[in-house]
C-alpha cells in the first residue's frame, strides 16, 4: 500500500500567530525540506500534509492549517480552530511584540475549540538570529508553564528543532488519545481513524466528552 494511504490516525493542527513570524516557513521547512528568506504572505488558509511515525509501527498523517497572521483575515481563521485537535502557537524571538499576541492567539483557540479537547505548544522561531533576540528562552518556557502548554524553540533556516516540533505535538496527542483524554468523535474533524484502523471505528457511535485540562510535556531547543 502507498505510504501516504498507510497510517493509523489523521490528526489536524492548526499554526496560528502574528504576520511575519514565521508560520509559514515552519511548515515548509518540515513539509517539504525547503528554506525560503521571504516566502509569499499567507491569504486565508494554505494546507500541508505529512505522515510521521510517533511511536514504532504507529503512522499518524498531519493536516497542518496555515493561517493568515492579519487582523482582516481572522474571520476566516477562526473557522478552522473548532475541527483541530493541535495548536501551534507562534512568535518570533526576535519581536517582542508578537510574543505579547500569543495570549490573544492562545484563549481565541481554547474559546473556540470548546467543547473539544486540544493540545498546545508554544513554538519561538528564528533562533538562528541570536544577536537580534528579544524573546528569552526563560521568558518562552515561564509563558508555556503558566499556561500549561508544551514549549520549544526553532530555527526554519537552520532546521533547528523542526521536526522536534511536530513530533512533540503529535506524540502528546496520540499519547492522549491512547489515553482516553482525547477521542474520536462523530461530526469532529481533529482525530480520525486512519485506513489501518478504520475497521476499528466502523459503526461506532462516540459523544461528544467535555473538555479536560490538558498534560504538559515542557520541551525547549536552545
Amino acid at each position: 500500500m502507498d505510504s501516504m494511504y498507510s497510517y493509523d490516525y489523521q490528526f489536524r493542527l492548526i499554526v496560528v500567530g502574528d504576520s511575519t513570524v514565521g508560520k509559514s516557513s515552519l511548515l515548509r521547512k518540515f513539509c517539504d525540506g525547503v528554506f525560503s528568506q521571504d516566502p509569499d504572505p499567507t491569504v486565508g488558509v494554505d494546507f500541508n500534509v505529512r505522515i510521521i511515525e510517533v511511536k514504532p509501527g504507529v503512522k499518524v498523517k498531519l493536516q497542518l492549517w496555515d493561517t493568515a497572521g492579519q487582523e482582516r483575515f481572522k474571520s476566516i481563521t477562526r473557522a478552522y480552530y473548532r475541527n483541530s485537535v493541535g495548536v501551534l502557537l507562534i512568535y518570533d524571538t526576535t519581536n517582542y511584540v508578537s510574543f505579547t499576541h500569543v495570549t490573544s492567539w492562545l484563549n481565541e483557540a481554547r474559546a473556540q475549540i470548546q467543547p473539544y479537547q486540544s493540545v498546545f505548544l508554544l513554538v519561538g522561531t528564528k533562533i538562528d538570529r541570536e544577536s537580534e533576540r528579544q524573546v528569552t528562552t526563560e521568558e518562552g518556557k515561564a509563558f508555556a508553564d503558566f499556561h500549561n502548554v508544551s514549549f520549544i524553540e526553532t530555527s526554519s533556516k537552520s532546521s533547528l528543532y523542526v521536526q522536534e516540533a511536530f513530533a512533540l505535538i503529535a506524540r502528546e496527542i496520540y499519547d492522549m488519545l491512547i489515553e482516553g483524554r482525547i477521542h474520536v468523535q462523530n461530526g469532529w474533524d481533529g482525530v480520525k481513524p486512519g485506513p489501518n484502523n478504520a475497521n476499528t471505528y466502523q459503526n461506532q457511535s462516540i459523544d461528544v466528552l467535555p473538555s479536560v485540562q490538558p498534560r504538559r510535556n515542557g520541551c525547549c531547543g536552545s
